[in-house]
């Protein structure tokens, strides 16, 4: 309500010109805000990689203000920038190349951020710069708690009314301690319409205008079937705004982690400069120009300026400042089967069984809040869980997985040892008064553990060691929900932001980032358990810049309903962007009942994205796979075991995301990035380079319009191997048994060849490649192989990482990586080359050793797909095979 009293015109902000400092770190200079003469330090520094960082703090506050921690994987490596002029009120910053160039002009305050003479981004050109420096209480009221009850002197009333000091929200008091302390700043992106990223909303892939109503929020919040096209944050928030035009991709990272909003504002603004009558210089002027206003209720003013050029440069440089993706267990990109919950052992050994009985591969099964002894988490249920080890060592047999829940809060019972313990050692998030903050969640009464205190993420990793969690093995994993945090009777369901930190920090500077802190102890704690040989997986509601190091995320409480599984797509490529390439939906829609053809087409679409979770709540029909008829079992079937065929490609894409930072599901635009008809598709994406998904999310569709895009590009139908007519949008008529995918020309798709029962099942067998020529008639893809499980590809280079090129008529297999070495027997089977012009004569494999042999094919002349059948060439090899 404060910042948005400050309307667009000139900065009250000026820079002093005199008091720049020049380093091999940074450049520092002060600004003076001319009313209150508050002085503000300015810290501008180049980051190794296009990136530029600029931070604002008073110059001497009251007290130290909270600067986000954990978040960057270390303090980056900055380059020396060199003063290229200092005078008439100008000050010009050149990077080291010469190619990016930073104006500083002194009254009023602004910077702008130009590459090779072209104005990319502007700062505080709106005059929106606001900070809200620390004050003393005013002499009326001192904070403390006999003096609550705010004065009733109307002066003092309206300040209340902007809540300064304290504010009301329904029953609930907020006592500011500190006082006001909010920041905020304008970025005005030149020649850009088209911005994305801020997740989690339950919003469309491009950023709607704002200037009509509700900012986007980014608070973390517990939203129970939230609303479809809304604005307000649910569970997870990273402040990373993605803007895009043809030629370039830029990116702005507000690294704040109190409650954040951003409003955005689009328009055509005059280009100066151009000659010709009137008429003509309007046409030729409008040029598109976006405005994000970024406002923070604490901390500091610290934003990274990602300069790209290209989207995936800007992943890059979001992953140098907070990390890439984890690389997953394999098995955590099966299928996972949840609910809200399996009643006992001899439920989960029933669905078990249910799988194999009806011949549906999975990987895991999972454990909601009823497993365990009156909501008490790392603990059974005596009754329904009376030998969790041994139900574990039955899955086990199996080479199947278990997951189950740990939440924070933590039931109040001093019984209870966690509680116990937690409570003795002050572990406990303190009320503004000093006493252990409690709030209501699943258990009743509960208090909940800090985690923003590295002492208490090292005492709680601890908890996951096999001796201490009493029955939990080494195939048991973990979820960490309701880690907004929720809280049932608080002001909107979670803690009220005077609760207070370690340190002293207030829960309002820290609230975004409770989860990831939370994620960040259990996985530490899952690779400790192992000594540091197993790869964990965690899965988080909540999510924060970052969250990426640490697992996998899913959308949250959605509904079984047609327009939730349409948002889903926007909703996980903004996630993706973000990032985070680990993440999915509920498949089936988690609360209320899916009809079976929704249902089906969902496992169509989940099959096809990162993570792979059915999930229902308590109140929800049972919706195992084979519960809705033979047919509907059979597509079902279908569509899982095409995602176990499918895992080589996947996990190669994960290793690209966990070494390159290259999502695994991506909107179009990021693979086309000059075609503009691509730049709002929100309803099919690319999974890698090489595959395009359009998921069906209308009831009873006969035909879906697919934009197949790039008019260099070939496109063929990923199960029918036909080539598509001229790329462009075209009408694909559609039945339930899939779902549309397409190969694009130029690329090779590993395969399984067949789908086995689980990940594990599948470790023996042999390969398939799915080569699809482009218009040169070549292609190229790669093969990523590893243990699947420990961290050996990384300390001791247990690897395989291959490449295959298709060029000339030569199909060739070589190694991409020479540092990864791994045993395997595994081969590659078959080979089918979609796109080839004719019927060869006849086709040979020769390997490293010169022996050649003959090779049996066959050739489909209706579709031109040459298949190569009985190879049993080893995929640790280097081999050729010469079409003739």
């Amino acid at each position: 309500r404060r910042q948005k009293l400050l309307h667009p015109g000139k900065s009250s902000y000026r820079a002093l010109l005199d008091s720049v400092t020049l380093s091999d770190e940074n450049v520092k200079f002060q600004i003076i805000h001319e009313e209150n003469k508050v002085l503000l330090q300015v810290e501008i520094c180049e980051i190794e990689g296009n990136i530029f960082r600029l931070k604002i703090d008073e110059a001497s506050p009251l007290r130290a203000r909270y600067k986000v921690r954990d978040v960057l994987i270390k303090e980056p490596a900055t380059q020396r920038l060199f003063i290229s002029q200092n005078e008439a009120g100008i000050l010009v910053l050149s990077s080291v190349n010469e190619d990016y160039k930073l104006q500083v002009t002194a009254n009023p305050f602004q910077v702008e951020l130009q590459s090779k003479g072209e104005t990319v981004l502007s700062m505080n050109s709106n005059g929106l710069l606001y900070f809200e420096h620390l004050q003393p209480p005013p002499s009326y009221r001192k904070p403390t708690a006999e003096n609550e009850e705010a004065a009733s002197d109307s002066s003092k009333e309206k300040q209340e009314d902007l809540g300064l000091w304290q504010e009301k929200f329904g029953s609930f008091l907020d006592i500011k301690a500190h006082g006001p302390s909010s920041v905020g700043m304008d970025f005005s992106l030149h020649g850009y319409d088209h911005v994305y990223g801020i997740p989690q909303h339950t919003e469309g892939l491009l950023l709607k205008n704002t200037s009509d109503g509700d900012a986007y929020r980014l608070y973390n919040l517990d939203i129970f079937g939230h609303k479809i096209h809304d604005k307000i944050g649910i569970y997870g928030s990273v402040p990373l705004l993605l803007a895009h035009k043809p030629n370039r991709t830029t990116g702005i990272f507000w690294l704040n982690s109190s409650e954040t909003l951003v409003d955005i504002s689009t328009k055509a603004v005059a280009e100066h400069g151009l000659s010709g009558s009137a008429a003509e210089t309007a046409k030729q002027r409008a040029v598109p120009l976006t405005d994000v206003r970024w406002m923070s209720e604490s901390g500091i003013i610290d934003v990274f300026l990602l300069m790209g050029p290209t989207a995936f440069d800007i992943f890059k440089q979001f992953a140098q400042l907070t990390g890439t993706q984890a690389l997953p267990p394999l098995f955590s990109l099966g299928y996972h089967q949840c609910r809200w919950n399996y009643e006992d052992e001899q439920d989960v050994k029933a669905v078990d069984a249910g799988f194999d009985e009806h011949d549906i591969p999975y990987d895991v099964i999972w454990l909601d809040i009823e497993h365990t002894d009156g909501k008490r988490y790392f603990t059974w249920d005596k009754k329904k869980f009376q030998n969790p080890r041994k139900m574990q060592e039955h899955l086990r047999k199996k080479k199947r997985k278990l997951v189950i829940i740990v939440d924070p809060h933590i039931k109040v019972d001093p019984m209870y040892t966690l509680y116990s313990q937690a409570k003795d050692k002050g572990y406990f998030v303190k009320d503004r008064n000093g006493k252990d903050f409690e709030g209501i969640c699943w258990p009743g009464s509960s208090c909940y553990l800090d985690f923003t205190n590295p002492e208490v993420r090292k005492w709680y990793a601890d908890q996951f060691a096999f001796k201490t969690y009493k029955g939990s093995t080494n195939i048991l994993f973990v979820w960490n929900d309701m880690n907004e945090p929720s809280v049932f009777k608080g002001a909107e369901l979670t803690m009220q932001k005077d609760a207070v930190h370690y340190n002293n920090w207030e829960h309002r500077e820290v609230h975004n980032l409770y989860g990831f802190y939370q994620q960040m102890a259990t996985a530490e704690g899952l690779i400790k358990r192992s000594s540091g040989k197993e790869r964990p997986f965690v899965l988080t509601r909540s999510f924060f810049a970052g969250s990426q190091k640490y697992g996998a995320v899913w959308t949250g409480d959605n509904t079984a309903d047609w327009s939730y599984l349409k948002i889903s797509i926007p909703m996980l490529l903004t996630i993706s962007m973000a990032g985070i390439s680990f993440c999915g939906a509920d498949v089936g829609g988690f609360i209320g009942d899916p009809e079976a053809e929704l249902l089906v087409r969902w496992y169509q679409a989940g099959a096809y994205q990162p993570f792979f979770r059915g999930h229902s709540n308590m109140e929800s029909k049972r919706r195992e796979p084979w519960l809705f008829g033979e047919k509907n079992t059979q597509i079902i079937r279908e569509a899982i075991r095409e995602r176990y065929v499918l895992l080589p490609y996947l996990y190669t894409l994960f290793y690209r995301a966990h070494t390159a930072a290259e999502p695994v599901m991506r909107p179009l635009w990021v693979e086309f990035p000059g075609s503009i008809e691509t730049f709002g598709v929100e309803n099919e994406y690319m999974l890698g380079n090489a595959l395009l998904v359009h998921p069906v999310t209308e009831k009873e569709a006969k035909a879906v319009s697919v934009l197949l895009p790039g008019s260099q590009e070939i496109w063929y139908d990923f199960r029918k191997f036909k080539r598509m007519e001229d790329p462009g949008t075209l009408k694909i008529p559609v039945t339930l048994e899939n779902i549309p995918v397409f190969q694009r020309g130029g690329t090779v798709i590993p395969l399984k060849t067949t789908a086995g029962k689980s990940t594990e099942w599948m470790i023996d067998t042999s390969y398939e490649l799915h080569v699809a020529l482009d218009t040169e008639a070549c292609a190229i893809g790669e093969l990523y192989i590893d243990d699947g499980h420990s961290f050996q590809y990384l300390h001791k280079k247990q690897f395989l990482y291959w490449k295959y090129t298709f060029h000339k008529n030569f199909l060739s297999s070589s190694c991409r990586d020479e540092s990864g070495q791994y045993q395997t027997t595994c081969v590659v089977e078959r080979v089918i080359v979609l796109g080839f012009g004719r019927q060869p004569t006849f086709v040979t494999a020769c390997s490293k050793d010169g022996k050649e042999k003959e090779v049996v094919f066959t050739y489909d002349t209706k579709t031109s797909a040459l298949t190569l059948e009985n190879l049993a060439l080893s995929v640790a090899a280097d081999w050729k095979i010469c079409i003739n």
